[in-house]
């Protein structure tokens, strides 16, 4: 319950950007809703702000919704827990064992001043034990307690008070009087206070675009049934509160013939200073189209006419039909068409590639003779070529003008080289 009243301000703050600077001053409430409500043009718009905390609930016997009991939890000789005394505005302290009557109480003005103090008169052994002061406020549902430990001794040395951590140890004195404290001063647990004037709730209106401390109060509603109205938007039933919000809990804002002026963020605020409670509704409302109307709930339409029905002649001859047939012939030759063409196409294509197939091949095939032939030749010259010049180099004539060996064969040489050149040229 505590994580979801802290992440309902969260939500608040991202669903509605207008109660980010509301949100931060303490003093308006916890947000404890937030709503986007649309409704259609023209329809009534309900608020809900509802809480059974705030109802009012003080009954004629003097407010018995406050109650204060002690209780003791014994040890020994065994464990029990008895009912000391209990005490409610309305009615005189009640003690649950007789041997009490005069050896315990609570001052008669506990509800006045808030002292719910314990007092025991001539401590006995049997005192011994863990006393709990109950404090209960079931309007406000408000409950506290404390506890106190009590321990008997016969020495007066060993009588002390000290905290052992948990709790408040009184080591008393036996045959001796003490009081076990227990005081709450809040105006919650005392007498005099008027609830039904601390109890409050009202309505906020904030238009797109104003500030959040420009908001315009629209009514404030009192447990004592004092209603205080803002504007003349409640004097003119246009917006309206039930009579018995805080007998119900019920402090819903209704607003009726919605228009778009309507569209705005409403606050509901409920404020219970008596119980502490302080708590805050978001609305923002938004206006929808209006609701078309209902065929079904439309009166039927009368028309009144006096001059006579004209009179329609039926015209039994006979009638014509136009069918429209499509053109069966045309619809062939057209798609007969698309086939012929796309096959000649396709016959081009497959033309043009053999044809340049077989000239490639062709001109493959003549490159190849050319070269065989052109090698031939060459390599005829070349034997005869070596034929001549060895019977040119192997004829060594008769006679011989050269001096030695050297100049012989440099003659022979530059002939063999005229010869070459001489078969080259033919």
């Amino acid at each position: 319950m505590h994580l979801e009243m802290t992440l309902l301000p969260i939500f608040a703050l991202l669903f509605l950007p207008e109660a980010l600077s509301q949100g931060s001053s303490s003093r308006l409430g916890a947000v404890v809703e937030a709503r986007n409500i649309t409704f259609p043009a023209g329809t009534r718009a309900v608020l809900p702000c509802r809480s059974q905390r705030m109802v009012w609930t003080r009954d004629r016997l003097m407010d018995r919704q406050r109650v204060v009991h002690w209780d003791v939890v014994r040890s020994s000789p065994e464990y029990s827990v008895e009912r000391v005394l209990d005490m409610s505005p309305g009615a005189r302290q009640r003690i649950y064992n007789a041997f009490n009557k005069g050896h315990v109480s609570i001052p008669e003005t506990a509800f006045n001043d808030g002292n719910f103090s314990l007092v025991i008169n001539n401590v006995v052994t049997s005192d011994k034990g863990l006393y709990t002061c109950n404090l209960h406020h079931h309007y406000c549902q408000v409950h506290q307690n404390i506890q106190i430990q009590l321990n008997v001794t016969k020495s007066a040395r060993k009588e002390k008070r000290y905290w052992d951590g948990e709790k408040t140890v009184f080591v008393v004195l036996l045959g001796s009087s003490v009081v076990l404290p227990c005081v709450n001063r809040r105006a919650l647990w005392r007498e005099g206070v008027q609830e039904d004037q601390q109890q409050v709730a009202h309505w906020d209106f904030q238009a797109p675009g104003v500030r959040p401390d420009r908001a315009e109060r629209l009514v404030d509603l009192y447990a004592s049934g004092e209603r205080r109205d803002y504007g003349p938007l409640f004097s003119q039933n246009k917006m309206s509160l039930e009579e018995d919000a805080f007998t119900v809990g019920d402090f819903s804002l209704s607003i009726a013939e919605l228009r778009p002026i309507d569209i705005g963020l409403y606050s509901c605020y409920l404020h219970h200073h008596y119980c502490g409670i302080q708590e805050r509704r978001i609305f923002r409302l938004t206006v929808g189209p209006p609701l078309p109307p209902n065929p079904a709930t439309m009166p039927p339409t009368i028309v009144s006419n006096d001059l006579p029905e004209p009179r329609i002649e039926e015209n039994d001859g006979p009638r014509v039909v136009n069918v429209i047939l499509p053109e069966q012939k045309g619809y062939f030759v057209q798609h007969l068409g698309y086939f012929l063409a796309t096959f000649l196409l396709l016959a081009l294509i497959a033309v043009a590639v053999i044809v340049l197939t077989r000239r490639r091949k062709k001109r493959e095939m003549e490159y190849d003779i050319y070269r065989y032939e052109r090698g031939n030749i060459t390599n005829g010259g070349e034997i005869s070529l070596d034929c001549t010049e060895l019977a040119t180099c192997n004829q060594e004539p008769t006679f011989s003008e050269y001096k030695n060996n050297l100049l012989k064969e440099r003659g022979l040489a530059k002939d063999c080289n005229k010869d070459f050149e001489a078969k080259l040229w033919k």
